[in-house]
């Protein structure tokens, strides 16, 4: 029966268990989400564009090509999508419940430090004058040069968040976590030169990278601006995965810390796995020890064909 697969670690007989082990880190996320909302309201640093700075501002104001509302679906609901599939392969709740945390970590830890960042920079986005004086008739403060925008104050806020781009940082945060995710579940470092699995890998790699390209097309963002928040999504969702799982290279880099542990606490004798009855079977604790040790000896193997040199003058030296 599905149920009790692989140990039958399931939603229904382990979630609440997993989850209240971990309630801290719930509370964390939602005061990410209200920093993140807070950071949303406020009003960015106003950074002064003279007269003269205009010429690099005058792109056309053009609707979004990827709309705001649709950044959640590609930085959270596919990737979540994915790692539902695999707990309905593998029935494993420890899987399901970290890879989760990881992946919302990953973004609002990202969405907070790109938004403070925006609002401190303040940097104008390329589209700039359109924003401000939707009626193509610039006015300059006289003294200073700055300029005095006659657009909606909220159509001018916006104009203010140029940098980093919150696009690319979002898609990066949930995309690089899926990537590191299934590299981990395809075995993409098993040495066996299988370069189809790095085209899996890439492939949300390569949509974050064109979620960032249409800001610039977009006139939305500077380039700079897209590096930047690729680079920062990039980096938080690498820690936020180190987090919870191995790093993909591992040999144990198919499955989350949480679950060797509890192997490892089943097969010392804990009892608090006991519990109606659903000790982990034998058989799997067997197969993860097999597997680890097979990865090891492999691994050696390979650092022994590679270094004909040094076995030589090992050789040499025993005579």
């Amino acid at each position: 029966m599905p149920e009790i697969q692989l140990g039958a670690h399931t939603v229904r007989s382990h979630g609440v268990k997993v989850a209240r082990a971990h309630m801290h880190d719930w509370l964390i996320l939602l005061l990410l989400i209200v920093i993140d909302v807070i950071l949303n309201v406020i009003e960015p640093f106003h950074r002064f564009v003279g007269e003269d700075m205009m010429t690099d501002l005058e792109y056309p104001l053009k609707d979004n090509t990827v709309p705001f509302w649709a950044v959640p679906i590609i930085a959270i609901i596919l990737p979540f999508s994915v790692i539902l599939v695999y707990y309905f392969i593998r029935r494993d709740v420890y899987d399901l419940h970290h890879a989760i945390l990881g992946l919302l970590f990953s973004v609002l830890i990202t969405g907070v430090i790109t938004d403070a960042i925006k609002d401190a920079v303040g940097r104008p986005r390329p589209d700039f004058f359109w924003r401000c004086f939707p009626d193509g008739k610039g006015v300059f403060d006289p003294v200073t040069k700055n300029v005095m925008c006659t657009g909606l104050r909220s159509v001018i806020k916006e104009g203010h968040k140029s940098f980093p781009s919150g696009h690319t940082s979002w898609s990066f945060a949930g995309l690089g976590f899926l990537a590191l995710y299934l590299s981990g579940k395809i075995r993409v470092f098993d040495r066996r030169g299988h370069v189809a699995k790095l085209c899996i890998v890439f492939l949300p790699l390569l949509i974050a990278a064109l979620v960032g390209i249409s800001r610039v097309d977009d006139y939305w963002h500077h380039w700079q601006d897209i590096f930047a928040g690729g680079l920062l999504g990039i980096t938080v969702s690498s820690f936020c995965y180190l987090q919870f799982f191995p790093p993909p290279y591992d040999v144990e880099g198919w499955g989350p810390h949480a679950y060797f542990q509890m192997l490892a606490e089943s097969q010392n004798g804990n009892p608090s796995n006991a519990i109606n009855g659903q000790n982990v079977q034998q058989s799997e604790l067997e197969s993860v020890y097999v597997e680890s040790q097979h990865g090891r000896e492999l691994s050696r193997a390979n650092t022994h064909d590679s270094s004909p040199i040094l076995d030589g003058m090992n050789d040499g030296r025993r005579y």
